[in-house]
């Protein structure tokens, strides 16, 4: 199973400089461009923040786009809501975010949670958005909605995706506050199931961790990447679009490969924030 990773794609509403000056659409553009060679890719899974703002046209943007290019490969897409995200505007555009699921999440809150299985191996995708929040939490209600769906084993296992980490580094300013909440919930309902890895987003960072022996996968953004070699306390996000491989189900698996796009302005400075701005950004959103 060789699946390609993406988040955190952040399109606007139109195709235009963020506030930052990126053109969110020129990254996702560019990394897909640079992908176009890979072969035998089985599924393609992009982990949330797919709009930044949460309207229709970016999320119809992000359709085109990356369904294209996903059929150019002969590979199905899985979509997750991240904390940028709208349900509304997610479901208008992406349904459940699976083209034909097997079985859905019935939520009264309009979770966005679905399973589909491609070549014997199950891919489930869950919501941890909180609306108004930077963190992220999976509900009780798709909690026991997931032990029911893990309870009878898939062939060759199960792929869980969602947007925000059950992981972080404490060299970040803001991991510890804003990945998901209660990881240690999630970790009792796939403990001892077939699930095989975690694949999510949420940081624009590459890391890899364990949540109940099960790897975690955080593969970087498409819209900037977070730099860590800046003072403690600090923040810089730097240009340049990434993406990641999993393959999964080989001897010497599951492996993780990132991809980093050819931009020439790569590694310039898109935001830098103080020690002062961090702490004030973190009371005010943890």
């Amino acid at each position: 199973m060789r699946i390609l990773h993406l988040s955190d794609t952040h399109l606007e509403r139109s195709d235009a400089p963020n506030r930052q000056g990126v053109n969110a659409t020129d990254s996702l553009r560019l990394m897909l461009a640079e992908l176009r060679h890979q072969r035998d890719v089985d599924a393609i899974v992009v982990t949330g923040d797919l709009a930044n703002d949460g309207a229709v046209e970016a999320y119809t943007a992000l359709e085109e786009l990356v369904g294209d290019f996903a059929r150019s490969l002969g590979a199905p897409v899985f979509y997750t809501t991240g904390n940028h995200d709208e349900r509304g505007a997610f479901g208008k555009v992406l349904g459940s975010g699976h083209a034909a699921p097997e079985a859905v999440l019935g939520s009264g809150d309009a979770e966005r949670a679905a399973v589909s299985t491609v070549g014997g191996w199950r891919f489930v995708t869950l919501d941890s958005l909180v609306p108004g929040k930077v963190y992220g939490q999976v509900s009780a209600g798709q909690l026991d909605w997931l032990r029911g769906v893990l309870s009878t084993p898939a062939e060759r296992g199960t792929v869980l995706a969602f947007h925000h980490p059950p992981i972080a580094l404490d060299i970040s300013a803001t991991q510890p506050h804003f990945g998901l909440r209660d990881p240690g919930e999630l970790a009792a309902a796939i403990r001892g199931s077939d699930v095989r890895v975690v694949l999510t987003g949420h940081y624009h960072l590459q890391l890899l961790g364990f949540l109940a022996s099960v790897p975690v996968w955080v593969t970087p953004g498409v819209v900037n990447r977070i730099d860590l070699t800046t003072a403690p306390g600090t923040e810089r996000a730097v240009r340049g679009a990434s993406a990641s491989l999993v393959e999964l189900g080989g001897a010497e698996g599951p492996m993780f490969h990132t991809f980093h796009a050819r931009d020439p302005r790569a590694h310039e400075t898109v935001y830098e924030l103080d020690e002062e701005r961090m702490r004030t950004f973190v009371e005010r959103e943890a």
